[in-house]
């Protein structure tokens, strides 16, 4: 069994101090303002304490890989959709069957990337008299192992989006390949923000691609010089990921 993870408020302070600093100098890098990112905590496999720790360090904003861990955590920390304080981010792969729970817990989800789950999430959504903030996600990387669009598939699919009138369709979203060099990943998130500048809203105006969710903790920078707004940062801020 596992030792209990202990949470050091004064550690988590320092890492997000020097993260929101890494993300200034980012910024100012590609002549744009701090107070366009958003940083996402990713607390997969870490318990509710340190979600309340990093709540109570100054972080707003945290990010689930897994709804039954969305679930557990919203329910003692609850998003701004069950009136609280903090908003939580879906970022994982969703499968349909678990759609009515994102709905209910999740404030904008990152990872809408088929015909079918929409659907499933537009029923649900209008059940729950919501309205769902969705990123699409791509697989830039081409990576067989990672999901998400096809870049060539992605203006058609945003096309097909036009019925669903309780999905609210915001941006972009992808994961680069695995790099140990940043800047070799750099064309995956141009990619993704020319996929976004490309797409005229005549085409669908429910579609407004105002933000892209790419960057992670050895990444982010890069992200952030080639237009990322939502940036999901886990082991950088938090430590070790705790084994699942």
């Amino acid at each position: 069994m596992a030792a209990p993870y202990v949470v050091d408020g004064t550690d988590l302070r320092e890492r997000l101090s020097c993260i929101q600093e890494r993300i200034e100098r980012a910024c100012r890098r590609a002549g744009r303002s701090p107070e366009e990112i958003t940083l996402i905590g990713v607390t997969k496999t870490f318990p509710v304490s340190l979600v309340q720790a990093a709540r109570e360090a100054g972080l707003r904003h945290f990010g689930e890989n897994r709804v039954q861990e969305l679930v557990a955590k919203a329910s003692v920390l609850p998003g701004q959709i069950d009136g609280g304080d903090i908003t939580w981010h879906m970022i994982g792969h969703l499968q349909r069957n678990k759609a009515k729970d994102v709905v209910a817990h999740a404030d904008w989800l990152h990872s809408l990337d088929n015909l079918r789950l929409a659907e499933t999430l537009e029923r649900r959504a209008t059940m729950a008299n919501r309205v769902l903030p969705c990123f699409v996600q791509v697989n830039v990387s081409g990576e067989a192992t990672k999901f998400g669009l096809a870049p060539e598939a992605v203006h058609n699919f945003l096309d097909a989006l036009a019925p669903f009138e309780h999905l609210e369709i915001v941006g972009l979203m992808t994961l680069a390949a695995p790099a140990e060099d940043p800047e070799a990943v750099r064309p995956q998130f141009r990619l993704l923000r020319r996929l976004a500048e490309t797409y005229s809203p005549k085409r669908n105006p429910r579609v407004q691609l105002r933000y892209l969710s790419m960057g992670m903790s050895g990444d982010f920078e890069v992200a952030i010089e080639e237009g990322a707004t939502h940036v999901r940062i886990g082991s950088a801020l938090f430590g070790p990921r705790r084994e699942a």
